[in-house]
């Protein structure tokens, strides 16, 4: 399984079901425990009990209330490490240009053998960085623009 799955936007009927099914889990969910029991049944009606912990619980419900909201969701561990051209796909950048990214330190990377490695912290602090740069000029020429009254 790759680090990271391409999104896949739910489908309106995915919508409808993960409202309802949100719903319904966030009315079990209880902070004091510390694990959740789910009652699983397939279509031939056998059943089994899982347990599952807390925070999982929550996750899942998380998970289907950005559902509900017709928002695509993937998980990636924190510690996860990427690959070159999966770092680029998050960042949507080319690989070309994540390697000059790497090679200018601009993302911390280590090299396994002859490939490079950048931990997916490491790659989603870089893309919270620019954003916030982003942001800081836009901010900037709004206000100039203002200063000129040209209508913004």
């Amino acid at each position: 399984m790759n680090a990271i799955a391409k999104p896949v936007l739910p489908t309106p009927g995915e919508v409808e079901l993960a409202k309802e099914s949100s719903r319904q889990l966030a009315q079990f969910l209880t902070l004091h425990q510390s694990a959740q029991t789910i009652r699983l049944q397939d279509a031939s009606g056998e059943h089994a009990t899982v347990q599952v912990p807390t925070t999982v619980f929550h996750l899942l419900t998380d998970i289907l209330t950005e559902m509900a909201q017709g928002n695509a969701v993937s998980l990636m561990p924190v510690h996860a490490e990427l690959t070159t051209q999966e770092a680029a796909d998050f960042l949507n950048v080319s690989r070309p240009h994540l390697i000059k990214l790497l090679n200018a330190r601009a993302i911390p990377f280590h090299k396994v053998g002859t490939h490079r490695r950048v931990r997916y912290q490491d790659v989603l602090r870089y893309k919270q960085h620019q954003q916030q740069k982003r942001l800081a000029v836009l901010e900037e020429l709004a206000a100039q623009a203002q200063e000129l009254d040209m209508g913004y």
